[in-house]
């Protein structure tokens, strides 16, 4: 097949940030199929985007996708987070005309891929279908435009049921749909679409004890739907347990300046993330008290679980009943600090179960959340639809 794959966040393991439509791409290819990238280049609105980006407008290959690289809009989703949110919906609409123009050009696809968020991806992708008589398959990862509204991101009414008119228009003129969690598919009709959940690398992380220091670890983004103020405020309850926070977004300048001396920054690519989950005892997955975010699939819990970690979770539903079902770590309220904190410490003074949970997390990941599986089912989707 010829897949034309639209994702404005296409990133490699160099970058820092999400990488299953790097990882879904090069599978892609590998099984013989033909894959055009059209992703968000390097440029004035990019910023210092990490180097496993698409860096440069035009074309390029990366293990043999054909990389269209469109310049004007951020390739960082982390970085993104930290733009105001008017400058960021502006950034999303470049984007989307810019990926318009690239998709309409050949050569022709057997099918469209196109993967949310933004939902303004739906624009390109609806277009390249019409274009090119070819059905086209959306993936949605979050439940746009219900996450910014109840974010407060998304306030104009106007706006608001422009935003769901798009939605609606995208699902029905999909021939199937691609959802990441139980909770997104239950907000999709039910006869197009399939759950395809986030995944894990496998092969990138150490499945190995963690060290007997314990550590932990957050690997993601620092914006307004995480909940790192909590994290913060946790770690300065445990002051012997240190906290390594992983990632770039709008609210890290203000926690550095507040956390406390136990709580160290860094910042690196997806394998600088497999090292710090090696080092660390057990990983965060935390967000906002807001309800849309808890039917999300994040990268950071199938990293954790690839990684052989306890995993922290923080949000009621599918993350929690996930790893309670499989004592793969433990569930705290969202925006409670002293919760997280006793935790900790209880992981902390309980170094066999953590490690038994840790393995727990690495069988599950193993036997549910491998890459190459995921990639298969993602696959036959595409099929499905081209036929």
């Amino acid at each position: 097949m010829n897949i034309l794959y639209l994702h404005q966040f296409f990133m490699t393991r160099e970058g820092a940030g999400g990488t299953r439509s790097y990882e879904f791409a090069r599978r892609f290819v590998e099984r013989g199929h033909r894959v055009r990238m059209v992703t968000a280049a390097q440029g004035r609105a990019a910023h210092r985007a990490p180097p496993g980006a698409c860096r440069n407008a035009g074309r390029s290959s990366v293990e043999g996708i054909d990389v269209v690289g469109v310049r004007g809009a951020y390739s960082d989703y982390m970085r993104a987070t930290a733009m105001s949110n008017l400058g960021r919906m502006a950034a999303f609409a470049r984007f989307a005309i810019g990926a318009t123009a690239a998709a309409l050009r050949g050569p022709r696809p057997d099918v469209i891929y196109a993967t949310s968020p933004p939902l303004t991806m739906a624009l390109p992708a609806i277009v390249a279908s019409l274009r090119w008589r070819a059905p086209l398959v959306f993936e949605v990862r979050d439940l746009w435009p219900e996450a910014p509204i109840q974010m407060g991101a998304l306030r104009n009414p106007v706006a608001q049921r422009l935003a769901r008119a798009l939605e609606r228009f995208v699902y029905a003129r999909s021939a199937r749909l691609i959802a990441l969690s139980p909770g997104i598919q239950a907000a999709l009709p039910a006869d197009r679409s399939e759950l395809v959940p986030n995944s894990a690398d496998l092969d990138l992380f150490d499945p190995e004890p963690p060290p007997d220091a314990f550590q932990v670890a957050y690997f993601g983004a620092m914006g307004e739907a995480n909940d790192l103020t909590a994290v913060v405020e946790a770690a300065r309850l445990v002051p012997d347990v240190p906290f390594v926070l992983m990632g770039d977004g709008k609210r890290r300048a203000e926690l550095e300046r507040v956390a406390p001396p136990n709580v160290h920054f860094r910042s690196g690519s997806k394998t600088d993330v497999a090292r710090l989950a090696a080092e660390s005892s057990a990983c965060l997955t935390v967000f906002k008290n807001v309800p849309v975010l808890a039917t999300n699939s994040p990268n950071k819990l199938f990293d954790t679980l690839a990684a052989g970690r306890a995993a922290i979770v923080n949000m009621d539903g599918w993350m929690r009943e996930l790893v309670e079902r499989n004592d793969a770590g433990v569930y705290v309220r969202a925006g409670d600090a002293r919760e997280l904190a006793d935790k900790v410490g209880w992981l902390r003074d309980n170094p066999d179960e953590t490690r038994r949970m840790g393995e727990n997390a690495r069988a599950l990941a193993e036997r549910e959340f491998g890459r190459d599986e995921l990639a298969g089912r993602a696959l036959a989707v595409l099929e499905a639809a081209a036929r």
